[in-house]
Formats: structure tokens, sequence, C-alpha cells
């Protein structure tokens, strides 16, 4: 029996999609356990954001990275951290030589697990730090020694204040998704970690937006980085089809309910701006017999994890999510994405709708718009400069089982009036008694 020819190699690998580079990670010089690692993660081509930033991570260059989440830029400050820390064999010295820090639970988890594939065939080990895992679990294995600790500032700050987590050894510092950071309030935590570590670390820091704040941080703590900017020129993807569906607010359950039976919807995340409406969604499409799960911040991290799973192996396919969760889901194959209300903050549609047509893959994001929210519909075309496509949708007739949701309100009143408040009769003017004469 004859050898098979080497062209037969070339057939089994797939062709370079088109949103990668034609930069391949084994053009890099990185150990050989760590391509193993990268091609079991079904890497092999870089993405953009890969390939500018890895020759200088890998030289030790402190980098300032501009680029969405879904764009690789995990990877890339893994391959660097992992790399960098087999070239050096005094680290094991029990203490952490890295720290990398993540807005969310979810998103804490994904650098886990995308950490644990890369590092499989090394000797460094990882430890998860973050809130809703066993406190005193955690607390044991930061004393057992680690070489990568990653998490959410908060937890980290507890361990460091606590003397459980020392900071003296640490190599190399990354903060992912800097302006999300900022966003929930973690910055003063961020700042305490990064003075508490050497200044002769190598630092990391990747942000999907470059606010003013963002900015000043990133002069703060990198010492002459290099600066990669994939960020699209227009904050949204081309790629995305999105759309407005103007829907009064007591509709809007039902216009979900209907949009979400379009053959076109196979997999589809709901953005609410409340804890509350997130249950309150997902509860009235469960009772619709759509399968639906909801995440949010008061979720325990098992019961995050359950729904993501859930949601990630089919057992759901709508998953109702706050903003905070909105760059802890990175799932591939989410056809839609609905905006059940729009956001506050016009940046955190941006957030919302990258969370469809990733991976070069496109994808559709439609959002469902009261009359009351058209300065913030204003606020959001401002940003990405350009209109959704208004769609007109002919909603079904109401259940005549189904209870009304029109709320009966008392018809506003002219300023100054001070009618009865219970009976609505004009409240008879108070004649001014007369005081006896004295």
């Amino acid at each position: 029996m004859t050898d098979e020819p080497e062209a037969s190699v070339e057939i089994l690998r797939a062709p370079k999609p088109e949103f990668l580079t034609e930069t391949r990670f084994d053009s890099f010089d990185l150990p050989p356990e760590v391509l193993q690692g990268i091609a079991e993660a079904g890497f092999e081509y870089c993405t953009p954001i890969q390939a500018e930033a890895l020759p200088g991570l890998l030289q030790g260059r402190d980098v300032a990275g501009q680029a969405h989440t879904g764009t690789g830029k995990t990877a890339a400050f893994l391959v660097t951290v992992i790399t960098r820390l087999l070239g050096m064999p005094d680290r094991k010295t029990g203490l952490p030589q890295a720290i990398i820090m993540a807005p969310t639970r979810e998103l804490s988890r994904q650098i886990v697990e995308e950490a644990a594939i890369l590092s499989r065939h090394t000797d460094i080990t990882l430890l998860e730090v973050v809130g809703g895992i066993d406190y005193k679990e955690q607390a044991e294995g930061l004393q057992r020694g680690t070489d990568i600790v990653i998490g959410t500032p908060g937890r980290i700050i507890d361990y460091y204040k606590q003397g459980i987590l020392k900071t003296k050894d640490i190599k190399f510092l990354v903060i992912d998704e800097a302006d999300r950071l900022l966003d929930m309030g973690f910055i003063r935590d961020v700042k305490r970690i990064v003075a508490q570590t050497p200044k002769t670390r190598q630092s990391l820091l990747f942000s999907a937006t470059m606010p003013s704040a963002v900015a000043a941080l990133a002069r703060e703590i990198l010492k002459d980085p290099v600066r990669v900017d994939v960020s699209p020129k227009q904050m949204t993807v081309k790629e995305i089809d999105q759309r407005i569906v103007m829907v009064g607010n007591g509709d809007k359950q039902r216009m979900l309910e209907h949009l979400l039976r379009d053959d076109e919807v196979s997999r589809a995340i709901v953005f609410t701006r409340t804890k509350h409406g997130a249950n309150k969604v997902a509860r009235k499409l469960e009772g619709a017999g759509i399968g639906a799960e909801a995440i949010h911040g008061n979720k325990s991290q098992n019961a995050r994890q359950r729904a993501l799973q859930n949601f990630k192996n089919g057992d759901s396919w709508v998953l109702v999510a706050t903003d905070i969760a909105a760059r802890g889901i990175d799932i591939d194959a989410v056809s839609h994405v609905f905006n059940y209300e729009l956001p506050h903050e016009p940046e955190s549609y941006v957030h919302r709708i990258g969370r469809t047509g990733r991976a070069g893959a496109s994808g559709a994001a439609w959002s469902l718009v009261d009359p009351s929210e058209r300065g913030r519909l204003r606020a959001v075309e401002k940003l990405i400069k350009f209109s959704p496509t208004e769609m007109a949708v002919d909603l079904p007739p109401r259940d005549p089982g189904e209870p009304s949701q029109r709320i009966a309100r008392a018809p506003r009143r002219p300023a100054g009036y001070s009618g009865d408040q219970r009976s609505g009769a004009p409240r008879q003017p108070r004649r001014r008694r007369r005081q006896p004469a004295a």
C-alpha cells in the first residue's frame, strides 16, 4: 500500500473565509504546543486584529487595540500571554504571572474556555475568579498557585484586599472590553489593581470604542503602546439587516411573538432594558410556546451558565438578556437580535446588534419602537450615521380570551387644577374663617 500524496493534505483544508487575512498563525515563531492548541481551537488564518497586534505583542510591546467583540482579540492576547510565559523558566513561583480582567462573568467564562484549549498542551495553569462561584474554592485555588488569573475586577480586588491574591510577580496585565468596564463602574477597581502590579509588566488594553475616559486610562497604564484599530469606520456591521417596527408598548409582546415565528428566525437574542422586563418577556414567550430563557445580573452563575448552554445546544432558541450580557454572549449562528426596547445609550445598540452577524456571517437586528422612544431612535441614527429601514407589519388580531393590556389612566389635568382626587369633582374653594374681634 503506497502513501497518500502530499497534495491530499491540501484537500483537507477549508478555503480561507473572506473576513480573515492571508496571515497564518504558523507564520509566527510560536511554540509547537501552542500551535497545536491553536489548531484544535479551529484557527488557521488570523483575523485583522490578530494579524496587526501579534507582531508587537510577541515582542513584548504594550498594545492598545480597538475592535468589536467577535473579531478575535481574545485569541490574540491569550496566544501572547501563553507563549511568553512558556519562555520564562523561572515563572513557577506559585504566584500569578498574569491577570486578565473582563466586565462580566459570561465574558470571563468564555476567555477561560478559550484559554483552556490554547494552553491544553502546555503546563500553564488557569484560575477563574468571579462572583457567583464558591468564594472559598477560588481562594484555595489562589493559595495552591496558578499562572493566569481570569476574572472580574470586583472579585479580583476582594482577594487582593484579603491578602490572598499576590500581585508582585505579575508580568502581564490584560484589560478586555475597557469601555464596558467603565460603563459598569469598575474603573476604580481596575486602577487599584493596576497600581499594585509591577511597572515592568506588559500591559494590553482592548476596547470596542475609545471614549475619552478609556483613552485616558490607556495613557495612564500603557508605555509607548502599539495602537491597533480595526473597528469599522461605520459603527455597525454592514452585513446586519437593521429594521425598525413602530409599535406601542402595549402591543410589543404580541409583535415580538409574531416576528419570532417568522421562518427566517432560527436563533434569537431579545434585549430589554431591565432585569424584571427580561424575566417578564421570557415568561410570556414560554407561555406562548416559544422556548425562551432570561439572563441578567440577578441570576446566579449556575443559572446563567445553564441558560447559555441551553441556548447553545438548542434546548431554548430565544435568549432574553439585559445590556450587561450584551458583550458576554459569544454564540455563533444567532440569526436575529431583537431590541424589545431601545437602550438609553446609543452605543449599547451597537453592542447589542453585534451578537448577530458574527464571524463574517450575515444577521438581522430588528427594533420594536414605541413613539415615546423616538428620541432614542434619533440618537442611534446619529451614531450609526444612517436610518434603519422601517418595516410595516400587520399584527394578528388579539386573542379574544386574552386580557386587554390597555391601562386606564385618569385624564390629564390642566396645570394648577385642584379637583377632588377621589371623585374628580371640582374642589370647592375654601372660605376663609373670619377671626373673632379681640
